[in-house]
């Protein structure tokens, strides 16, 4: 299975807004249908938006590759416009368009041809490098998961948000792999029900003993049954660990704290932020009030209530035990150690 590919003039994407039920895949030329799909969920996870962001730039210009400067360097810059536009929230997407930027800025001969072969290999170079740090991500993040471990994730971090295998689920399917016996219980994650529709979809597939629970249970399942760590994803994390990922992580945070059990964010540094020096700085999206009162296109909500439906909050470093990263294992003072991971 591949969440998304080059083909060489389009795109190929499998559309995560029809899982579970079906696997449906769309194949596109058009920059506006990848960046309608960037917003729509059809892709999502802050890698695999980066990812096709890096994509989304080479269906913008390939057509004019064989055009003048001018002209190419135009189409550029207004798809660069168009994809920045998509979501505010996941470093991935802004990370990916500089490094695409970049390119352009540091290919001195700016003939259309050779613009366009130049971006193609830094696109194709931000997948797999995505896909090596999952397999890096998951190794280290296997060493803190114990054998018998009853491990409690939120929302989708696996192989359909990435370019490889995943990040906290990447570590889950790693620690599996590997031998140890371990059990995840998994958040439905509204309102969207990612956890529900793909992180089930994704465990079930890959063989990992798991079992769904509601959002508002995931405290008394800690306490129940025993949850001995929570292993989460991100979106944004900045200079200080301070960490913005989906809604309802914030809650699992302060559970974890309560009772005293090992709070992770597994994520490449490609979602460090260190622009930012703390989390309130962090743009938050805000969703449709539609996928909250009319989700899968029932009402479940009276007409014309007010609705707030960010799609992510912001964890605190100090309820975080480790960051996972490519690189290592980082631990507090998180200032220190993001500061020698990214190198800044």
């Amino acid at each position: 299975m591949k969440s998304i590919e080059w083909l060489g003039d389009k795109v190929r994407f499998l559309d995560q807004t029809q899982l579970p039920l079906t696997e449906v895949y769309i194949e596109t030329s058009d920059v506006r249908i990848l960046a309608e799909a960037i917003i729509s969920l059809k892709v999502r996870g802050a890698p695999l938006i980066g990812i096709s962001a890096a994509y989304g730039v080479l269906l913008g210009v390939h057509q004019y590759k064989s055009s003048s400067e001018k002209e190419f360097l135009s189409a550029f810059d207004t798809t660069l416009n168009l994809l920045v536009r998509t979501r505010p929230t996941a470093k991935n997407l802004f990370w990916a368009l500089e490094r695409m930027k970049s390119v352009v800025r540091l290919t001195s001969e700016h003939d259309a041809t050779v613009l366009f072969e130049n971006l193609e290999a830094e696109a194709k170079a931000i997948h797999e490098e995505d896909r090596v740090m999952c397999n890096s991500i998951g190794q280290y993040g296997a060493s803190l998961v114990p054998d018998g471990a009853k491990i409690l994730t939120h929302c989708n971090a696996g192989a359909l948000a990435t370019g490889g295998i995943g990040t906290a689920l990447g570590v889950i399917t790693t620690a599996h792999a590997l031998g140890k016996e371990i059990h995840v219980y998994v958040d439905e994650t509204r309102p969207l029900l990612q956890g529900a529709r793909l992180t089930m979809w994704e465990l079930k597939n890959a063989g990992v003993p798991s079992t769904l629970i509601t959002d508002n249970s995931a405290a008394w399942t800690i306490k129940s049954k025993k949850i001995d760590l929570i292993i989460v994803g991100a979106d944004r994390i900045v200079s200080n660990g301070d960490t913005a990922n989906k809604i309802g992580t914030y809650n699992l945070a302060v559970l974890a704290k309560e009772h005293k059990i090992p709070f992770y964010i597994a994520a490449p540094t490609s979602t460090f932020d260190t622009s930012l020096n703390h989390g309130d700085e962090i743009i938050i999206e805000e969703r449709s009030a539609d996928e909250v009162i009319r989700g899968f296109g029932k009402q479940t909500a009276p007409q014309n209530v007010k609705v707030f439906a960010a799609a992510f909050d912001v964890t605190p470093n100090n309820f975080i035990t480790a960051i996972i990263t490519e690189k290592r294992i980082l631990r507090p003072p998180f200032e220190i150690s993001i500061k020698r991971a990214v190198g800044v």
